[in-house]
């Protein structure tokens, strides 16, 4: 709790960059959405979601909040919001045995809507708290590896309550994921271990809206890419835009930084490690801790040390080490402080966007995984042009007659 009054000024800070969000708050002080609600929050805890946070709070609402990963919590923040009054649970570096009885208190608020960085949340309520899925209104859901995993429900029909898709808001994913973690994950891999971009090798393991964001980032600071992908048009996007794409067998022998951005599991693995460079880099910028195999790694290195708070070394045969940063989780914000203010304020105001509309309708939605109207995706965009002081040209009557008819051709 010494820590709060930094939180505070960090808090103060991400306000003044999250221009969009705080037009979201004023609108939720006059009409008050989510009164008497209560929510339950997994989310990194970062001075962005404080933000969040308080919005939520103006709307109505009483919050719970815990971190989405154990990595990822920023304890200053967790204190000041703690001094505000929220429910907050969780630290910096919880054990795994933490992490989940983090989420049970949050859990135990009996929510009436959720929010979720990575479906862990909705997972424990399906797993182990099916009886409070009748009094749950619906939930929102951060990131696309949520997202596969509330599909993989969908599909599986486990899914009992409707889960809106934020991750697919143009204002989120092409957005915060491609900007967003472009630019965090190379200032988590630069503070982690001060790494020279220019003129190195970096291979990109994943080239969605995340990898597509990390790859131009990093050739923007003078890197070689290389980008690895199982998706044929994705490597084919991959290639027009001028990158080397090749298998991980292939790319493991050549990449000084490796990232991995995929959302799926064992992406680099000891076969690929062994033929690494001495001195190569992994590091992962996708949701779980599980792109990199660790345990793997482990299991193979003749010992292991840290050698800086952020990086450990893997001695993994004679005369050849290999660096993991972060422990392989969240390198964006395990070293470094997550994506910029500007960015996640567009993502958390499809957030609190979502929650009012799932207040509005009420018993009117079936169980499963919804996008936000493409009105709300526009209103968000015009909400941050209009804070940086952009403005845009309108249709007239003319043109939109001309774009409204069939009739009119060469």
């Amino acid at each position: 709790m010494s820590d709060a009054e930094k939180g505070l000024l960090n808090i103060e800070l991400a306000e003044m960059q999250m221009k969009a969000l705080l037009a979201v708050r004023q609108h939720f002080l006059k009409k008050k959405p989510l009164k008497g609600l209560r929510i339950a929050m997994a989310l990194h805890v970062t001075k962005e979601t404080a933000v969040l946070v308080r919005t939520l709070i103006a709307g109505g609402a009483e919050v719970w909040l815990t971190g989405c990963n154990p990595l990822s919590t920023q304890d200053d923040v967790a204190a000041a919001l703690k001094e505000e009054g929220v429910h907050v649970f969780g630290h910096r570096g919880e054990t795994n045995e933490e992490y989940y009885s983090c989420l049970k208190e949050v859990i135990n608020c009996k929510p009436h809507i959720t929010i979720d960085d990575g479906c862990d949340l909705v997972s424990e309520i399906h797993k182990n708290h099916t009886d409070l899925i009748p009094d749950i209104i619906g939930g929102c859901e951060e990131t696309t590896t949520g997202i596969l995993r509330l599909k993989a429900m969908e599909k599986d029909g486990a899914l009992l309550y409707p889960v809106v898709a934020v991750n697919d808001n143009l204002t989120k994913h092409l957005m915060d994921n491609y900007y967003g973690t472009g630019q965090s994950t190379l200032d988590g891999v630069m503070r982690a271990c001060n790494f020279m971009f220019a003129g190195k090798r970096v291979v990109v393991a994943g080239y969605g809206s995340c990898g597509k964001g990390v790859a131009l980032r990093a050739s923007g600071m003078g890197a070689k890419v290389i980008v690895c992908e199982v998706n044929p048009f994705r490597a084919l996007q991959a290639s027009m835009d001028g990158y080397e794409v090749m298998k991980m067998k292939d790319a493991c022998k050549l990449g000084d930084l490796f990232i991995t951005v995929t959302g799926n599991i064992n992406v680099i693995r000891p076969e690929h490690v062994r033929f690494m460079k001495d001195g190569a880099i992994l590091a992962n910028s996708g949701h779980f801790d599980c792109e990199i195999d660790i345990p793997g790694i482990k299991k193979e290195a003749k010992k292991s040390r840290r050698v800086r708070p952020s990086m450990d070394e893997y001695v993994v045969s004679a005369g050849k080490r290999v660096f993991v940063l972060s422990e392989g989780r969240l390198v964006n914000l395990a070293a470094a402080e997550g994506h910029p203010s500007d960015v996640m304020s567009l993502s958390f105001c499809g957030q609190a966007l979502a929650c009012e509309y799932l207040a509005e309708n009420r018993g009117k939605l079936l169980p499963g995984v919804l996008t936000l109207p493409e009105e709300i995706d526009f209103h968000i965009s015009r909400m941050h042009l209009e804070a940086e002081g952009i403005e845009i040209d309108e249709l007239t009557p003319e043109q939109e007659k001309y774009l409204a008819s069939w009739e009119e051709g060469t």
